[in-house]
């Protein structure tokens, strides 16, 4: 077919063939050199030769079987040793103590008693530590030893030390703080803890009654009992959101005693021992006792002793009567030749 439409068909299909024809070209083409790449990465990796890295010399490069930077660099990292039992509670008393020494103070009023309730709860955690250790809170259960032995009512049959009877506490300057802390000691002692949980330490509602082995509806009544309490008490009206910044700042000067770790672990273990000496010790007591009682007491029944009955049939005894006159011969000769004469002084030998 001839004309305008024949020959623009024909630059058409002259056109496509061309296209065609290259796109082959260029496929064989990136064939042959993916072909070619995928042969030299081959050879490269059949060498087995470890391969340089580029800027370092060859004693810069690291050590290996197979020469791969890549598989060093993979390699993990040695983790570090786990701690001791001994390591483990420094570290929780180093992390702790600062804490909860000020904790105790606000619920006692009493430097040296929230001093010792911190050291007898962390003792206390040393003695069971394979229980502490697997708690999911461990600072939590030092805390509540803590709490409960600042709270305990026995302290006030405890006679205090001579050396400590005549100090007093110092008060703090800060008239606010001087009446918060006033304000928490009046409180009784849960409502006291329960504030200090709250909004001291920051647990929520459901984790302070459980602390304080409340339900949730008791605890939240004793939390807005306190703060209102204590917020009455101050002489600026304080928002109960701010207690949390004037509990902190209160007891910021209390640090814990000097007494290390080491000295902590070392009297739990004595009064460790000291307490299965103990209870040896009475348990031998009992053990000796009660051999005694089973050595001493009766292995047979007795019958008791009847008491006692007059025997009838015996005539009565007779009265002595008169001497007879043999009898009362027989007595003159004895007063008179037994009580006088020369054979009472002077024997006769016969």
């Amino acid at each position: 077919m001839t004309g305008p439409g024949a020959g623009t068909e024909a630059g058409d299909g002259a056109a496509t063939g061309a296209e065609t024809e290259t796109g082959a070209e260029a496929g064989t083409e990136a064939k042959t050199g993916t072909e070619t790449g995928a042969g030299a990465e081959t050879e490269d990796g059949a060498s087995g030769e470890p391969s340089l890295q580029s800027g370092t010399e060859w004693y810069q490069q690291p050590l290996g079987t197979d020469g791969d930077a890549d598989n060093a660099a993979a390699d993990p990292v040695p983790a570090p040793p786990p701690l001791t039992p001994g390591q483990a509670f420094d570290a929780l008393y180093a992390y702790c103590s600062p804490t909860l020494v000020q904790q105790t103070y606000l619920l006692t009023g009493q430097r040296r008693l929230a001093r010792e309730a911190v050291e007898r709860a962390f003792q206390l955690a040393w003695q069971r530590w394979p229980e502490v250790a697997v708690d999911r809170d461990p600072a939590g259960w030092v805390r509540a030893a803590a709490h409960e032995y600042a709270l305990s009512p026995w302290h006030r049959l405890r006679p205090r030390p001579r050396r400590h009877r005549h100090e007093h506490e110092p008060q703090p300057a800060d008239p606010t703080a001087r009446a918060l802390l006033t304000a928490l000691l009046e409180l009784p002692p849960p409502y006291r803890r329960t504030l200090l949980l709250y909004d001291g330490v920051g647990l929520d509602l459901p984790d302070t009654a459980a602390e304080t082995e409340a339900s949730t509806p008791a605890a939240a009544g004793r939390l807005l009992y306190a703060r209102a309490s204590v917020t009455a008490r101050l002489p600026d009206p304080v928002a109960p959101d701010d207690l949390n910044r004037l509990l902190a700042a209160l007891p910021s000067d209390i640090r814990p005693g000097p007494t290390k770790p080491v000295a902590l672990r070392a009297r739990a273990d004595l009064r460790g021992r000291r307490w299965i000496h103990a209870a040896i010790a009475f348990t031998t007591l009992l053990l000796t006792t009660t051999a005694l009682t089973l050595h001493t007491a009766p292995d047979h029944y007795e019958p008791p002793v009847p008491p006692g009955a007059p025997v009838q049939g015996i005539p009565p005894r007779a009265a002595p009567g008169p001497l007879s006159a043999p009898q009362q011969r027989l007595r003159a000769k004895l007063r008179s030749d037994t009580a006088a004469g020369p054979e009472r002084l002077h024997p006769e030998v016969r």
